[in-house]
């Protein structure tokens, strides 16, 4: 069959384009409106024409009625064509222009008649209610036809009601006036009607750039699909109106910042409170992948602004990718310090080789003793103070590390810290950032030292890491804490920034604190508190008044 009926069909229906639809909608819309406004003017147009003509018959009939001479000439004189009542109510309407002007005596016969054939007569409507003093407005019909009438008593000197005044107002010319009055109006709902296509058209064309041209069925697609993409994409998206208010949220987004959909409507502090997190969003914070931490998330977040004032940001959980860089950066750390102790272990070897080619026997012997009890005496001296094999072996390995590097890493003679911990992993992530910070800040600096102190008071667990490094200026204390905040090159593997955030945060949560100052004797000291560490209630450590050590770590992890 031929396409050709369909194709008519949809010509003859409404026009796809939104641009064509609104302003067909608009302009039915302002036509209706202004056949309603003129219906509802001539409405009560009509009404108010019949109550004038009323009125006006009213008046020329009380005026009629208080001719001083009438009375007497009804009661004089017979209704006669050429009488003096119908002489005078003759010169009336002629002035008034009434249709016609009826004088009765209060028999009903008429005195006056347009019709002097009529006079003598008695007449065609009830005058009973202006016989019986009261004044009458009507439409009604008549001898002459319909007309608006105005009816009142004639009475004589002493107020005795003699008579009735009939007044009548063609109704045709009040249909006139009526018929006249639309040519008018209608041009005033033309030129309304004209302004309100002008306005539509306007709209129209805004709504067209707006909508670039695309038809209803089109953004109905597209709204869908934005919806399908928005909440099926493994990508937080966070939009903000211009006002920097969230309005659009998407289920990633809800998941990785720990918000429901409540948050529409606020802006980030309200919704996240304050943070780098709600800085980002709100873009105080400018930049590209831009590091933040929420919760027990790393999140990289990216804010490009939008052509309505607005914003969109992104967000990606790098958890996962921190978490292997830590991992690897751990593994890097163990594998240092086996190759330290491959290296140091050679060298050992060699010189016990010498000595024993030079059949120096004693001092090969005396040499084999002392390296023997350097490596039990560290080692013994980290296990005896420190009885969770976790935090006491990651010491042991960083002392190894730190040799190499030609630090010498130590652990306070206050240190005591019992096999109760409740998060060991938690206590050897804060313990391995900070001695690495420390690590950093003195390696290649002469005399360096670093100090490890854990004990315990009851369940509370207290760390500090001392340095003899340059320390940390007052102004950036607290920045060093701050997520994506550092003074050193990142690796290629992962971000800086991030452990010292990751630090506090775990404090914190925990009901603790991680704080940085300035050491006895030079150099950075961090202490963080972390309540309820250890399990069951514990008595309070011996604490030996052997005098604290420079203190660890600088800017950022």
């Amino acid at each position: 069959m031929s396409p050709t009926p369909s194709a008519r069909r949809l010509r003859l229906g409404l026009p796809r384009r939104v641009f064509s639809q609104v302003l067909l909608m608009q302009v039915a819309i302002a036509a209706g409106v202004a056949v309603l406004a003129t219906g509802l003017f001539l409405a009560p147009l009509s009404n108010q024409l019949d109550d004038q003509a009323m009125r006006r018959a009213l008046a020329i009939a009380q005026t009629t009625a208080q001719l001083p001479d009438l009375a007497k000439d009804l009661r004089d004189t017979p209704p006669s064509p050429d009488g003096p009542v119908q002489r005078e109510a003759e010169r009336i309407r002629k002035a008034t222009q009434a249709e016609y002007i009826v004088v009765m005596d209060w028999r009903g016969v008429r005195w006056s008649h347009t019709d002097p054939q009529q006079i003598g007569g008695i007449v065609s409507t009830d005058p009973g209610q202006a016989l019986a003093g009261k004044e009458v407005m009507e439409i009604d019909s008549g001898t002459l036809g319909r007309s608006a009438r105005g009816k009142v008593p004639l009475r004589d000197s002493d107020g005795t009601v003699i008579g009735a005044v009939s007044v009548g107002i063609a109704y045709d010319s009040v249909r006139a006036r009526l018929i006249h009055a639309i040519p008018g109006l209608l041009a005033y709902a033309g030129g309304a009607l004209a302004v309100g296509a002008l306005a539509a058209w306007l709209i129209s064309r805004r709504v067209h750039r707006q909508t670039r041209d695309l038809a209803f069925s089109d953004i109905a697609a597209l709204l869908s699909e934005r919806e399908a993409m928005l909440h099926g994409i493994r990508e937080g998206v966070v939009a903000l109106d211009r006002t920097g208010r969230i309005r659009l949220v998407n289920d990633e987004a809800q998941r990785l910042l720990g918000i429901g959909e409540a948050v529409v409507g606020r802006s980030p502090d309200e919704a996240l409170g304050a943070g780098r997190t709600a800085d980002v969003l709100a873009g105080r914070v400018t930049g590209t992948d831009l590091l933040t931490v929420r919760g027990q998330r790393v999140l990289v977040a990216n804010r490009m602004p939008t052509d309505d004032g607005g914003a969109v940001a992104t967000l990606r959980d790098r958890t996962e990718l921190e978490q292997l860089g830590r991992e690897l950066d751990s593994t890097r750390g163990l594998i240092d310090a086996l190759r330290a102790q491959d290296h140091e272990h050679a060298n050992r070897m060699h010189t016990l080789l010498g000595l024993l080619e030079l059949e120096m026997y004693d001092d090969a012997v005396d040499f084999v003793g002392e390296v023997v009890g350097d490596h039990r005496a560290t080692a013994e001296q980290v296990t005896e103070r420190i009885e969770d094999p976790l935090l006491a072996a990651l010491l042991v390995g960083k002392a190894t590390v730190a040799a190499e590097r030609g630090v010498a890493l130590g652990v306070s003679d206050r240190t005591r810290l019992p096999d109760r911990l409740v998060d060991p992993q938690g206590l050897v992530t804060v313990v391995g950032n900070l001695v690495d910070n420390a690590l950093d800040a003195v390696a290649g600096k002469p005399h360096a030292r670093v100090e490890v102190e854990v004990r315990a008071e009851g369940r509370t667990a207290i760390l500090r890491v001392r340095d003899t490094g340059p320390g940390i200026p007052p102004e950036h204390r607290e920045l060093i804490f701050t997520t994506g905040w550092s003074t050193k090159t990142p690796p290629a593997h992962r971000e800086r920034g991030i452990g010292l955030s990751l630090v506090r945060r775990l404090a914190e949560r925990q009901g603790g604190s991680a704080t940085v100052g300035e050491a006895h004797g030079g150099g950075a000291e961090f202490t963080v508190v972390l309540p309820e560490a250890l399990a069951g209630p514990g008595p309070e450590p011996a604490v030996s008044t052997v005098p604290s050590a420079p203190q660890t770590a600088e800017e950022g992890s």
